[in-house]
């Protein structure tokens, strides 16, 4: 038979925070954590990103010195958005290996060597339509589009990239990619897969963060927002596929999807605290409705308790600095 009160008093080990600390079960430490950066060609000046306070677009030209402060506050981990100027109807300056996606990558490694690199790998920043891939017939061609995503994971590692996430969100695209960097020679490239992406409201504000010129929506390939098992299915086939890492984006509204998965596989998994996540935040607490750093560790807190190895974020900076 269970004890119970008065035997049982839960509240004895939360007397102190030395007590607090040493039972606590979820810790979100700098290692879990990866930062997005936006990068613009042909800029001189950082650009702000009016809906998310505190993030901007960083000039290629500039991009040396802003990896080596990130470095330097102890972020472990970048996650590199390029924002063309050389914008087709396919994206293919993503695949040029003086193209953008390319010159980045070359520039951070060089800047901070011992920072991982891992790139964003689509399609939507670099093409006129702001599709995540190829249009025919009115529509985004799968099969064409994970062809052209596995020339642009070459480029990207042989530039330097310690790592590759598609987030294009085509069937097929990892066995596409890995089949490509196997071929060229690089099979111990990893890559971490956007397995789970919903077709979600809270990208709003990384829009304008990236310059999406989008006509329509994303919903014939983005998964519905409504559907559980489907996202299981959809992470579980990349497993099969030969990623290295699953991913779940949005985080706080997917915590469901996050911990099922984590007891269907055993590889590491990834979450995203999109754009609009962090200017809800951001928003809320400069109303003085709630406190941010503390809310911030809370969200942090509450993705790593869901089954998160590691979290994309926008307070990953702020949170090595001791900010949150």
């Amino acid at each position: 038979m269970t004890a119970s009160f008065p035997v049982v008093r839960s509240r004895r080990l939360r007397q102190n925070e030395s007590l607090r600390r040493l039972v606590r079960e979820t810790q979100v430490t700098i290692d879990d954590l990866i930062y997005p950066i936006f990068v613009e060609e042909e800029i001189t000046e950082p650009l702000p990103i009016s809906a998310m306070p505190g993030v901007f677009r960083i000039p290629e030209c500039k991009l040396a010195d802003e990896v080596r402060a990130i470095a330097a506050d102890g972020v472990r981990a970048i996650l590199l958005f390029g924002i063309s100027r050389r914008k087709d109807a396919v994206g293919s300056d993503t695949w040029s290996p003086d193209g953008l996606m390319a010159r980045m990558v070359r520039i951070a490694k060089a800047a901070a060597p011992d920072l991982l690199v891992i790139t964003d790998n689509c399609f939507c920043e670099y093409t006129v339509h702001g599709h995540c891939g190829v249009i025919r017939d009115g529509v985004v061609d799968n099969d064409l589009t994970i062809e052209n995503l596995g020339r642009q994971a070459v480029v990207a590692i042989e530039a330097g990239a310690d790592m590759v996430a598609p987030s294009a969100a085509m069937d097929g695209q990892i066995q596409a990619m890995r089949a490509a960097l196997d071929a060229a020679g690089h099979g111990n490239a990893p890559i971490m897969a956007y397995s789970t992406k919903f077709a979600s409201s809270l990208y709003g504000p990384f829009r304008e963060a990236a310059g999406s010129g989008l006509k329509g929506d994303r919903k014939t390939y983005q998964m519905d927002p409504m559907n559980g098992r489907e996202a299981l299915r959809e992470s579980l086939l990349d497993e099969i596929e030969g990623a290295d890492i699953l991913m779940v984006k949005p985080g706080l509204a997917y915590l469901d999807v996050l911990a099922e998965l984590r007891r269907r596989t055993l590889l590491p998994l990834a979450v995203y605290q999109v754009s609009g996540e962090y200017a809800m935040i951001k928003f809320a607490a400069a109303a003085g409705a709630i406190d941010e750093a503390r809310v911030a560790q809370e969200t942090l807190g509450a993705m790593k308790r869901a089954g998160a190895d590691l979290i994309i974020t926008y307070f990953a900076r702020d949170f090595a600095r001791g900010a949150i």
